[in-house]
């Protein structure tokens, strides 16, 4: 009697839930239907109200207001105002509804200049529809700004041109829209925007000068340059010398043995492909400019307010100014070795181009923002990057231990020319040997040829 009574309690439970299992999941599921259902209706009412501004919503709270206390105290005046403020209201609604028919195209030429260079744009905005097209307010985002025209009317079928300029005076990727159409009433009560563009970039490069050739590297290749290097097997003849124990026997020059009555073998010169590889320094502590490691940290913290507005009105900032100078300088070296028709890493920050052309390099340039690095970890993602580095140049400010500086330079391995090129406004330029490393110390730019063709070129 029991197992009967059981078998016909769980026959129940079963029934019940598959009875409740579904309606509980359709009422679970009920709402988020119901509101992809009623989208069509109630998506157009969201727009539009997402079009009133706060002081048409002001305008819509007062008018709402007058219009309650009007009715409830039978004050004329308040019903008055509460018709004002609906008239202001459709009117504005009004103004703004309609479908505007343009198209708008919005450029900036050209796409790629240096810092200082002057870069120009234009929007064309053509009326595509068949009536004449009342005057139009277009907006566009240039950087941290934007540049806003108020179009005359337009005939249907014709354009309107207009020009802006945009600062290149600190180096930097500045974007260029989306462009965006605003129509509403004079006051601002509704605002429609409606996009029209997508959003372009404008690369301000940094500044760069011209470089001697920085010679030879390590990797043997046809097409590359022969060194005072004395190899056993290479591509390059040299001379013939004395057979010593242990050399290959399949350079042994049989025929002059045999007439000098002794094994000569031949040497060669090797024949090296460079592969540079720079590694920038974007931390402001470590450059004099940005105070120093651990130094005046209340008065960064205060200055942090002017340089927002400073980047803001793409001007340069005196804290970065000698990152800016550590940067030109990478930039210029990896210039130099492309037009040699060598490889090229560089990494800075986040940023890094490798084996690209030099306008991919930079355009990376362009986009690194100074900040703190952890200048080992960029050392061996440098060396990770390039495995086959023949040269590595180390860009940073006179702040950086030595200690720092030596196991960065430590990722690459031992055959690796090691430059390492400090920049000091404060010190003079010059040219010291330490602990593995070519030392270049320069306070401009303009430096940094002379310094390169004393210390590096060969």
């Amino acid at each position: 009697m029991t197992a009967l009574l059981s078998g016909v309690a769980a026959t129940t439970s079963r029934g019940i839930r598959r009875v409740a299992g579904p309606l509980s999941a359709t009422s679970t599921a009920t709402p988020a239907r119901l509101a992809d259902r009623a989208r069509p209706v109630w998506r157009p009412v969201a727009d539009v109200l997402g079009w009133v501004s706060p002081l048409g919503w002001t305008i819509v709270g007062l008018g709402v207001t007058c219009w309650a206390v009007g009715a409830r105290w039978g004050w004329t005046e308040l019903l008055i105002a509460a018709a004002a403020a609906l008239i202001l209201v459709v009117g504005a609604l009004v103004l703004a509804v309609g479908r505007t028919r343009v198209t708008i195209h919005a450029e900036a030429d050209p796409r790629r200049v240096v810092v200082g260079e002057p870069a120009t744009g234009r929007v064309v905005v053509r009326n595509e529809g068949r009536t004449p097209m009342l005057p139009l307010l277009v907006e566009l985002p240039v950087g941290l700004s934007a540049a806003r025209f108020v179009l005359p009317p337009l005939p249907p079928g014709t354009s309107h041109e207009e020009l802006f300029v945009v600062p290149t005076s600190r180096r930097g990727v500045i974007r260029i829209g989306p462009a965006t159409t605003v129509q509403g009433d004079p006051l601002g009560l509704l605002r429609r925007t409606l996009r029209w563009t997508e959003q372009t970039e404008l690369f301000v490069h940094p500044s760069t000068v011209a470089l001697e050739s920085l010679g030879a590297g390590l990797l043997r290749d046809l097409e590359g340059s022969t060194t005072e290097d004395v190899s056993m097997s290479d591509l390059a003849f040299h001379a013939l010398r004395e057979y010593q124990p242990g050399d290959d026997r399949r350079h042994i020059h049989w025929r002059s043995s045999a007439k000098a009555g002794k094994l000569l073998v031949r040497q060669f010169l090797d024949t090296r492909r460079s592969h540079v590889c720079i590694v920038i320094d974007p931390d402001p502590e470590q450059y004099p400019s940005g105070h120093g490691r651990g130094g005046r940290v209340a008065e960064r913290a205060a200055e942090q307010e002017v340089e927002r507005d400073i980047h803001a009105a793409n001007a340069p900032s005196a804290v970065d100014a000698d990152v800016e100078t550590a940067i030109c300088v990478g930039s210029s070296i990896m210039v130099r070795v492309a037009l040699d028709e060598q490889d090229v890493t560089v990494l800075c920050g986040d940023q890094h181009a490798a084996r690209t052309a030099p306008q991919v390099g930079l355009d990376a340039m362009s986009r690194v923002v100074p900040s703190p690095v952890d200048l080992l970890a960029s050392a061996l993602a440098a060396a990770e990057l390039a495995p086959d580095t023949s040269t590595c140049f180390i860009v940073t400010g006179p702040h950086r231990p030595f200690v720092e500086l030596q196991r960065a330079a430590a990722q690459f391995p031992p055959e690796v020319g090691k430059v390492v090129v400090v920049i000091d406004p404060r010190s003079t330029h010059g040219i010291r040997h330490g602990g593995g490393l070519v030392i270049l110390t320069l306070a401009r730019l303009e430096q940094l040829r002379v310094l390169l063709a004393a210390g590096v070129t060969r």
